[in-house]
């Protein structure tokens, strides 16, 4: 008998639902996983088989063939941990197959069977609820994330003991309550009212704010250009729900999300420190994941000490500020992030003047 569970993966910003196939192989007893998976993915054969072991479970001693589709999509991460042992298990009749209909099952596994945080998980849920899938299980660290999704049922996931007897329905994990964004409250760290002095700046950082410019500060040491700076989402407006969603989506996959802030209500500021990349800044890497430029979405992007960025650091920020997006092209295709920011820099003033 063939198990399906289903899964998801992310590429870019957007979740890609992954059927994860298990069956029995030929040959000695092993787990051959195979669909494009990476590292992390490939040494889930070892949590699972600890994680079931531990959990009180049987774990059959025969050889197991794993397979993530479509093949065509590059799996990484350890989040397929859960949907394997899930497949494992009703493999060999020990959970009903019935029980996860429509329903996306996300997680990694530790070795003692308990369930841990994955990154990701608002565009899994927004992939999965736009799917027309029913539920999803998610780590229970994870489930007020997925809970910003309306009409989706959220299972919060302790430990694969416990959703072994939710599934088997002998202890139930109650679904996590939506969240209701509008009762999430924006937090100010830095509020303009805390400044003292300065005021002709303070002026021209709302004129900024108003019409959406781009604005270097030149002065000597101390005088409070980083102060000012990180005063300056305070007087921006509030975010929208959508632009929240918007921004949340990406500290998410970024795996930047504080465990305690389901979603993002304050608008970024991120100050890169003036050694960093090219590919720090606008994001990269083999699998591009987004950079400093796209996790200032919506916020603001505060440049210190300006003069000592690398010129080939200030020139790949041409195009987002123009375009207000970045593309990231690779041999295996090319991915777009947002890159809505507003651009604040600050400089010492120059030797004689």
């Amino acid at each position: 008998m063939l198990a399906r569970i289903f899964s998801c993966a992310v590429i870019g910003l957007d979740g890609v639902i992954v059927e994860v196939e298990v069956d029995f192989g030929q040959g000695l007893p092993h787990m051959a996983i195979v669909g494009l998976p990476d590292a992390a993915v490939q040494e889930s054969r070892e949590r699972v088989f600890s994680a079931i072991k531990n959990a009180g479970l049987f774990y059959p001693r025969k050889p197991i063939t794993v397979n993530l589709a479509p093949a065509s999509v590059h799996k990484e991460g350890p989040a397929y941990d859960l949907p394997i042992a899930l497949g494992v298990l009703v493999l060999m009749d020990q959970i009903s197959p019935q029980a996860l209909e429509e329903a996306l099952v996300i997680g990694e596994l530790s070795l003692d069977g308990s369930v841990r945080h994955v990154r990701g998980v608002l565009p899994m849920a927004v992939v999965a609820h736009q799917q027309g899938f029913k539920r999803v299980f998610v780590p229970e660290t994870d489930a007020a994330e997925a809970a910003l999704i309306p009409d989706l049922e959220v299972i919060p996931v302790p430990t694969l003991a416990a959703l072994f007897n939710h599934l088997n329905g002998s202890q139930v994990i109650p679904p996590h309550p939506p969240i209701q964004i509008e009762e999430l409250e924006a937090v100010v760290l830095t509020d303009f009212q805390e400044i003292k002095g300065q005021e002709h700046v303070k002026r021209a950082l709302e004129v900024a704010a108003a019409g959406g410019h781009n604005v270097l500060m030149v002065g000597p040491p101390g005088s409070g250009k980083t102060l000012l700076a990180r005063a300056m989402p305070a007087i921006l407006p509030h975010l929208t729900i959508e632009e929240a969603l918007d921004v949340t989506r990406i500290y998410s996959v970024a795996d930047q999300l504080p465990p305690d802030v389901p979603l993002v209500r304050t608008r970024p500021f991120r100050a890169p420190h003036h050694t960093i990349s090219h590919a720090g800044l606008v994001g990269g890497g083999n699998q591009p994941h987004p950079g400093e430029i796209s996790l200032a979405h919506r916020g603001v992007l505060f440049l210190d000490e300006l003069p000592e960025f690398g010129p080939r650091v200030l020139e790949v920020m041409r195009q987002p500020i123009e375009d207000k997006v970045v593309t990231i092209s690779r041999a295996s295709g090319s991915l777009t992030f947002p890159a809505n920011f507003q651009l604040i820099t600050a400089m010492n003033p120059c030797p004689g003047n």
